[in-house]
């Protein structure tokens, strides 16, 4: 296990709302696409991502920096198989492309979700979180890590191949009225080796 040093913590439900917006930054508004599609008429699309969110910090899936007045940064990631599994037939096309490129990174920490609030963007939060993927990845002996980043995510794109991450294969994004300035997805992949 991973020791986790101040600022740095394991995200609890209480983070729900800032995890919830760090996803959806993250995710290039697909989050909230996604939530709004789920939402029952009366019903808040946040609040679903709010649960989610919950849910994942519940089971320790997530880590945050936290300076002292609640999370300011995040990251989520998970481990993929050295043999992925082939998509699904019934998987939603807009998830293909991404779950396309993550089989194309086998045996690598997958950073899902890697986010600053607004206002503590260019503080040097995305590299130390990054710098915990990848003990995360050498205390799970894997390979390296991996991400999916969309292709006019130009900032994002500079800090991790600043970091060390090389682009491996791009995707065709599928939108089916979400709405991206992007075109496709970059997975971007740094070995360890």
């Amino acid at each position: 296990m991973i020791d986790l040093k101040f600022p740095l913590r394991i995200a609890t439900a209480q983070d729900a709302a800032v995890l919830a917006e760090l996803v959806n930054h993250a995710g290039e508004g697909m989050p909230e696409y996604l939530w709004t599609s789920m939402a029952a008429a009366d019903e808040d699309p946040w609040e679903i991502g709010r649960k989610r969110q919950e849910k994942k910090a519940e089971e320790g899936q997530i880590f945050v920096v936290d300076e002292g007045k609640g999370a300011i940064a995040g990251l989520t990631g998970y481990a993929i198989s050295a043999d992925p599994d082939p998509l699904p037939d019934d998987m939603p096309a807009m998830f293909r492309p991404l779950q396309e490129l993550e089989n194309l990174a086998p045996a690598t920490w997958y950073v899902n979700v890697l986010a600053a609030l607004p206002d503590h963007r260019g503080q040097g939060w995305g590299t130390r979180l990054l710098d915990l993927a990848e003990a995360i990845a050498r205390d799970e002996d894997l390979s390296g890590l991996s991400l999916v980043v969309a292709d006019n995510n130009d900032n994002a794109r500079r800090l991790y191949e600043r970091v060390g991450y090389r682009e491996r294969a791009r995707r065709t994004m599928i939108k089916e009225g979400w709405r991206s300035e992007g075109d496709e997805w970059i997975l971007l992949v740094r070995d360890f080796a």
